[in-house]
C-alpha cells in the first residue's frame, strides 16, 4: 500500500507564493503521472496541475504561468510552486499518484487561504 504525505499548505496574501510537496511511500515499483487537484467548497474537484513520468506537464488554463509543478524521481515526490496567488485559489489541494501501471492514491488533503 502506498501513503501519501502532504504539506506546504497555509495562509498567504493575495500575490504571495505557497510551495507544495507530496512524497510517496510504501510499496512502488514505479510511479506514472503525479498530479495535483483542488476542490473549493461548493465546487466540484478539478486537476491543477499534472507531470507524466517523462516530465511532460499540464496544467489548468487558470493556473497557467502562475503555478509549475516538478518531481523528484529519486524521492517519489511531487512539488506545486504556486506564485501569484488569487483569492479564487482558495482550496484543499490533493495529490494524487499513479503508480505500479495500475494504481492510484490520494493524498490527506492540505489547504491553501488566499487572503488579505
Amino acid at each position: 500500500q502506498v501513503q501519501l504525505v502532504e504539506s506546504g499548505g497555509g495562509l498567504v496574501q493575495p500575490g504571495g507564493s505557497l510551495r507544495l510537496s507530496c512524497a510517496a511511500s510504501g510499496t512502488i515499483f514505479s510511479i506514472n503521472a503525479m498530479g495535483w487537484y483542488r476542490q473549493a467548497p461548493g465546487k466540484e474537484r478539478e486537476l491543477v496541475a499534472a507531470i507524466s513520468s517523462g516530465g511532460t506537464t499540464n496544467y489548468a488554463d487558470s493556473v497557467q504561468g502562475r503555478f509549475t509543478i516538478s518531481r523528484d524521481n529519486a524521492r517519489n515526490t511531487v512539488y506545486l510552486q504556486m506564485n501569484s496567488l488569487k483569492p479564487e485559489d482558495t482550496a484543499v489541494y490533493y495529490c494524487n499518484v499513479r503508480y505500479n501501471r495500475f494504481s492510484e492514491a490520494w493524498g490527506q488533503g492540505t489547504l491553501v487561504t488566499v487572503s488579505s
